[in-house]
């Protein structure tokens, strides 16, 4: 199994930037490869939604919404990837999840793993 730590989460004002970082680490066995980690939020009432996602040959997926003012990269030395979040807006308000597709030396396929959530809110 693996464990997504988040940090970085807070309190912005609009037009600031926060940095997102999620390290992954297997509780049970050794990390054999990361295909692809990402990031996705949830704000109250909606849907959780893709914000971002890295693969393991650093192709990037971004929602249009952030498109242009977040960036996503990964350390794979460190099994950890990153959201930097620049020129925040309110909307941008919600919690942000962790997400790797992770393959250990205990599973036979890659499978998808959650962090526990951090929660970014930025104020006008």
């Amino acid at each position: 199994q693996v464990q997504l730590v988040e940090s970085g989460g807070g309190l912005v004002q609009a037009g600031g930037s926060l940095r997102l970082s999620c390290a992954a680490s297997a509780t049970s066995g050794s990390i054999i490869s990361i295909n692809a980690m990402g990031w996705y939020r949830q704000a109250p009432g909606k849907q959780r939604e893709l914000v971002a996602r890295i693969t393991g040959f650093g192709t990037t997926i971004y929602a249009d919404s952030v498109k242009g003012r977040f960036t996503i990269s990964r350390d794979n030395a460190e099994n950890t990837v990153y959201l930097q979040m620049n020129s925040l807006k309110p909307e941008d308000t919600a919690v942000y999840y962790c997400n790797g597709v992770v393959k250990t030396s205990t599973t036979f396929l890659p499978s998808d793993y959650w962090g526990q959530g951090t929660q970014v809110t930025v104020s006008s």
